[in-house]
């Protein structure tokens, strides 16, 4: 039993990335101690690699999830999440948008708000937004297949030339240590000059995101101007965000 339990552990993370301990418990009806030792002894076999209330894969603070599994999972969270950051903004903004499957539904949101200017490194939002009533900026630089993003010297300098009311900023990872974290080093780039060049940001990120620490860091928990988040985030990070004074908005999910 504590073989195939521990055999099955590895498996959830091949698909999930990250797992909590709280979903173990859950999972397999043991305790905390149990699931504990169980992660343990997989870390000290180069299994995986423990992390504040769970665990991440080997490898995980670079290894960024397909495009395609992240775009379907938490999609009731993401959905819920993009409405309330919709309402963050108001007609007539300017607002840098990030790329990301969260950013993406907000944007969709959008499309038919009067005089809202969107600037973009995404090819997929700038696509959404065809024939909408958004003026819409694509940013220059390197295209990267399957998120469709643009990244590199050309993105950074075009920001530039821009200021924004807004900058809706997604995230790889989000810790109370290291704040907002990305897997991909030129798009974490891109995401430090939208919260430069905006007067305010909102970060969009469900709740599988907490807890998870990628290998570029974007923000400090300081800087973000608000979080938008959902119901599911652990409660010590809840009671994290409220000692660190972050003004968050969390929807029921």
């Amino acid at each position: 039993m504590m073989e195939e339990r521990r055999a099955r552990i590895v498996e959830m993370l091949k698909n999930e990335r990250t797992i909590r301990v709280n979903a173990l418990v859950e999972e397999f009806g043991v305790s905390i101690e149990t699931i504990r030792r169980d992660l343990e002894f997989l870390e000290e076999r180069d299994l995986l690699k423990r992390v504040y209330g769970g665990a991440i894969r080997k490898g995980a603070f670079s290894d960024e999830p397909a495009y395609d599994l992240r775009e379907v999972k938490n999609l009731e969270a993401k959905r819920a999440i993009a409405v309330e950051a919709a309402a963050l903004i108001s007609d007539g903004d300017t607002v840098f948008f990030d790329i990301g499957t969260t950013c993406l539904e907000v944007a969709r949101l959008l499309a038919d708000r009067p005089g809202i200017t969107i600037i973009t490194n995404s090819f997929m939002i700038a696509t959404e937004l065809v024939g909408s009533r958004c003026r819409v900026f694509v940013l220059g630089g390197e295209l990267r297949t399957g998120e469709l993003s643009l990244s590199g010297f050309l993105a950074s300098a075009s920001i530039g030339y821009f200021n924004a009311d807004k900058a809706v900023i997604g995230a790889g990872g989000i810790t109370l240590e290291r704040g907002v974290t990305d897997y991909h080093a030129e798009e974490a780039a891109v995401r430090r000059l939208m919260i430069e060049h905006a007067k305010y940001n909102i970060v969009v990120a469900d709740s599988s995101k907490f807890d998870v620490v990628a290998m570029n860091s974007v923000c400090t928990l300081k800087e973000i101007g608000i979080l938008v988040t959902d119901s599911q985030i652990p409660k010590e990070i809840r009671h994290g965000l409220r000692k660190a004074a972050v003004p968050t908005i969390t929807v029921e999910v």
